[in-house]
């Protein structure tokens, strides 16, 4: 018998997986937007805010919705929250949901017989706009958490922007601070994904410069002749 998931050969979960990621970015972009206006708007912005609100849970629904339909369907029981963490991570937390553009590209991919990009520019691409959700998504979390702490050093949306350019690029200049504990998880958590998304695009721009070279270099007649 194979040991492999059940998910791994079901046509099913495939098919269904291949016709919902377009729709479901579309709904984690409602989402983000919902939340959005939620964190940033006056607390007098009613009834909008609670309009808002209402988007979040409502488009946070789909999501448990579509995340109970791949467990039915991948067999998998409850090993399923083992094998998917991340569709799990991202239930539970759906600010991660950009995480999840790789399996975007897959579903569109699939309906072309080859990539349009090269795989650097994959790469890069996915790194590139995964980083620019994140960030977005951690500021504004921080900034929900931080900006009516006495102490804290990030009071507007502006300085909760900042702070996350710093830490998505490993820089962090020290200036803007989260305090409370909530904040300093997301922070935690957006130094790994910096961490790992610099590192893809390092990674992915210097071997695409490797094999530039080594063309130039095959291309180049051997000297003496």
């Amino acid at each position: 018998m194979s040991d492999r998931p059940a998910d791994s050969t079901s046509p099913l979960l495939r098919r269904w997986e291949q016709r919902t990621e377009v729709p479901l970015f579309g709904v984690s972009l409602l989402f983000l937007l919902g939340y959005a206006f939620w964190v940033l708007a006056p607390d007098d912005a009613e009834p909008w805010r609670d309009i808002a609100l209402i988007l979040v849970g409502t488009t946070w629904l789909v999501f448990a919705a579509d995340y109970a339909v791949r467990l039915r369907l991948s067999g998998l029981g409850h090993r399923f929250v083992r094998v998917h963490w991340l569709d799990t991570m991202v239930l539970l937390l759906p600010l991660l949901r950009p995480l999840r553009l790789i399996r975007v590209y897959t579903a569109v991919q699939q309906r072309r017989e080859q990539p349009r990009l090269s795989l650097y520019a994959r790469v890069i691409s996915y790194a590139g706009a995964s980083a620019l959700l994140l960030g977005f998504s951690a500021a504004l979390a921080v900034y929900h958490q931080e900006h009516k702490v006495p102490d804290s050093t990030i009071h507007t949306f502006g300085d909760a922007v900042w702070w996350a350019c710093e830490t998505l690029t490993t820089v962090g200049y020290g200036d803007a601070v989260p305090v409370t504990p909530s904040g300093r998880v997301v922070a935690a958590g957006l130094m790994v994904c910096g961490l790992a998304l610099l590192g893809a695009v390092t990674g992915s721009f210097s071997s695409w410069l490797l094999q530039v070279f080594r063309r130039e270099d095959e291309k180049r007649p051997p000297e003496g002749r």
